[in-house]
């Protein structure tokens, strides 16, 4: 039976050495707890090393640990002290960590480190090999482990590899400055499927190897050897239900049954009840920006006294790497700021900062989480930060403020944030005043859709969605071109317009007669298309319709009292001259239950995009969406959308940065065909621009006259540049 191979720099267990005892502890938290599902999922093993050097382990205890790690599910890569220094220590936390987080000045380019870099990450692979059969699917985790999936790929070509990246990958002009960056970029395209927490990490990991390797790359696969390599961006989640039902449980706790933290934290905020708390929750990196953010909260002090004595910055910094230079002078930096910062502000009552250098246990982080006002997160760069999903998740109330830099990955996710740039202090300032003054109406308006997202899109969510896009990447005409409607064809259009005795005309709303917006509710009619539309509407000869996929109650808000002629919903409602709509086709809508799960998990990865909900169809816009990325997306919704609807008498609209989702029998074609087999007509125009109204150009007659709007393969006849040809077009029909 095929197995899941994983593999990460750590084991998910925690060995400990005392008088001679062995002691194997599960971890929590970070990878550990975002690979459980798969972990547990059936015949997996976890590759990584014990934390423990060869010069560690006793002589004997060697079988016990091998034994204590396969109880665990795990295997144990063995090091020595020196490769830990060199590939850990070295070319990982001194060279990749400081140049993928943009600190090009602390890169350290050494050619050893870099040789025991390439010897570990060998050791990984060999360790791999022993274990791994042909049909086994292999996750390699992170940037120690870059080597590794080429290593496999040629010693077992068939094997099915994958690799997640959980730090940023930096721009092109970043990463081209690594001595190696050629050897890493062919590292990792021995994966099937490469993964990233966002969209830039991955735009910026393809452009790299297009310029530097001159590999195909067709939207996010790049071709080579005969294969394929997928690449896409998963942001990764928590465990949800863990820390909610914890701050639930925390909650419920009665008086005396609090922690001594707690308790601390009660009588605190009891003896000044209308006091601010903020929370700052990091390892000790540079990357995480604390130096500056304390700078910013003395500009914050300095700028709005008034709130001296009524606010408080807990700031818990976890150690990390002590052994690097950079990290022994962070720490020195930090300790000097707060100490300054609490000499000169502090009064007989009120210290503003309190500052803890330690790991804290999880029962203390709810405390945190549950008691402060604003969590308060500003890295310079990080690739997630899941902090900001954990305090979020315990807001059980739905109360608390969110400020987080808009350099944080998990920023592309929680926009209803304060999203500030960690380098503004004066944006960072105004957003301390907001946070503190936000009512609590907004705060749950904030953070009610963030909880919903996150408890959707969970770590186990990610880690699955990562392993079935590994196992399906392992296992597509218009032919007709429009012609330009020129200054002669319009004119002969014209000559026919004026000769007929009867015209009908279908005209696109969005995109054709009006602009896409931001906010399609405010694509409103603009007073010039009112004047046009009034003078068609005058004509006694001329039949014309609106046709849109627009809902009827939108398109009845703007239109009705002007008695214009509407189809909407692509063809299910009509009304005519300005009556009540009525159904044009006898349409369901209960298979939207079905397919609406669907339409969300993408718009959980896939910031920007929303769903509209109309009354027998659905549409996943992405107009706001990264535009590369949207597109990507939705060529991967229509294909899940294609099998998922197959049985159901449905259709997928590709629309103009829109998709959706409604029943077969019903098009703007089927409409058009209608109405002009209601009475003889000499004239049949229709215009639109997008997908939707394709429909409309092959359905109608041969002799009508089709127009796309925009240069695009189409079944039209003809085409026109933009909006202000098809109003300059109408006006000319106007004037007739």
């Amino acid at each position: 039976m095929p197995k899941t191979i994983i593999i990460s720099n750590r084991l998910p267990v925690q060995l400990q050495i005392s008088n001679g005892k062995l002691e194997a502890t599960p971890s929590v938290g970070g990878l550990a707890t975002g690979m459980k599902s798969v972990h547990s999922d059936g015949e997996s093993l976890w590759i990584g090393w014990s934390g423990l050097t060869r010069e560690e382990i006793p002589d004997g205890l060697e079988p016990e640990i091998d034994s204590a790690l396969a109880g665990h599910g795990c295997r144990k890569v063995s090091l020595t002290h020196q490769q830990v220094e060199g590939f850990y220590f070295g070319f990982s936390n001194r060279t990749i960590w400081p140049l993928y987080h943009y600190f090009t000045e602390y890169a350290e380019f050494e050619l050893a480190n870099w040789e025991t870099y390439v010897e570990v990450n060998r050791k990984f692979a060999e360790a791999i090999l022993e274990e791994a059969g042909p049909e086994d699917l292999v996750w390699v985790h992170d940037y120690q482990l870059m080597l590794v999936p080429q290593m496999l790929r040629e010693r077992q070509p068939g094997l099915t590899i994958g690799f997640f990246l959980h730090i940023p990958f930096p721009s092109y002009e970043i990463f081209r400055t690594l001595p190696w960056r050629r050897e890493i970029l062919q590292g990792l395209l021995g994966s099937d499927l490469i993964g990233f927490h966002t969209y830039d990490y991955e735009r910026h990991f393809l452009s790299s190897v297009r310029r530097l390797l001159g590999l195909e790359v067709s939207f996010n696969e790049i071709y080579l050897e005969g294969r394929a390599v997928k690449v896409d961006s998963f942001p990764m989640g928590i465990d949800y239900a863990k820390f909610h039902q914890a701050a639930q449980d925390h909650n419920r706790l009665g008086k005396g049954k609090e922690s001594d933290l707690q308790r601390r934290l009660n009588e605190h905020k009891a003896s000044t009840p209308n006091a601010k708390y903020f929370l700052s929750i990091d390892r000790l990196d540079y990357t995480k920006g604390i130096a500056q953010r304390l700078k910013a909260f003395e500009y914050f002090l300095k700028k709005y006294p008034q709130y001296r004595e009524k606010v408080r910055l807990i700031i818990l910094a976890v150690p990390s790497r002590s052994k690097v230079p950079q990290y022994q002078r962070l720490k020195k930096e930090i300790d000097e700021l707060v100490g300054r910062i609490n000499g000169e502000w502090s009064t007989v009552s009120w210290t503003p900062i309190w500052y803890f250098y330690r790991s804290l246990p999880f029962e203390s982080l709810i405390d945190l989480y549950t008691s402060c006002d604003i969590a308060w997160l500003t890295p310079i760069r990080d690739g997630m930060n899941l902090v900001a999903k954990e305090y979020i998740a315990t807001r059980t109330d739905q109360s608390g403020v969110l400020i987080l830099s808009e350099m944080a990955g998990s920023a592309n996710e929680m926009h209803e944030a304060l999203l500030i740039n960690p380098n503004n202090f004066e944006q960072i300032a105004e957003a301390l005043y907001q946070a503190i003054n936000m009512p609590l109406e907004e705060q749950r308006a904030r953070n009610a859709p963030m909880q919903k997202r996150l408890e959707r899109y969970n770590v186990e969510k990610w880690a699955n969605d990562f392993v079935d896009s590994l196992k399906t990447q392992k296992s597509t005409d218009f032919s007709h071109v429009a012609l330009k409607l020129s200054v002669d064809k319009t004119e002969d259009l014209m000559r026919a317009y004026r000769e007929a005795g009867s015209r009908i005309l279908f005209l696109d709303y969005d995109g054709t007669l009006a602009g896409f917006r931001t906010d399609p509710q405010k694509a409103t009619p603009d007073e010039e298309l009112y004047a046009l539309l009034d003078e068609l509407a005058q004509q006694s000869r001329t039949d014309f319709f609106l046709i849109s996929g627009r809902d009827k109650d939108t398109f009845g808000r703007w239109f009705s009292d002007r008695r214009y002629s509407m189809i909407v919903e692509h063809g299910v409602w009509i009304s005519e001259k300005g009556r009540e709509f009525s159904m044009l086709e006898n349409v369901k809508n209960t298979w939207m239950d079905k397919i609406r799960p669907v339409l969300e998990s993408f718009v959980d990865r896939t910031p920007g995009s929303f769903i509209e909900d109309k009354n027998y169809s659905l549409a996943w816009h992405y107009r706001n969406t990264d535009p590369d990325f949207g597109q990507k997306r939705a060529s991967e919704l229509n294909t899940v959308l294609t099998s998922l609807i197959a049985n159901d008498d449905l259709s997928v609209l590709n629309g103009n940065k829109v998709m959706e989702i409604k029943s077969s029998n019903v098009n703007k074609g089927r409409a058009a065909m209608r109405m002009i087999g209601r009475k003889p007509y000499d004239f049949v125009f229709a215009i639109g621009d997008d997908w939707t109204d394709e429909f409309m150009f092959q359905e109608l007659p041969e002799t009508a006259v089709t127009v796309k709007v925009g240069r695009m393969k189409t079944h039209a006849k003809y085409y026109v540049d933009g909006i202000g040809a098809v109003r300059e077009l109408l006006r000319r029909f106007a004037e007739i």
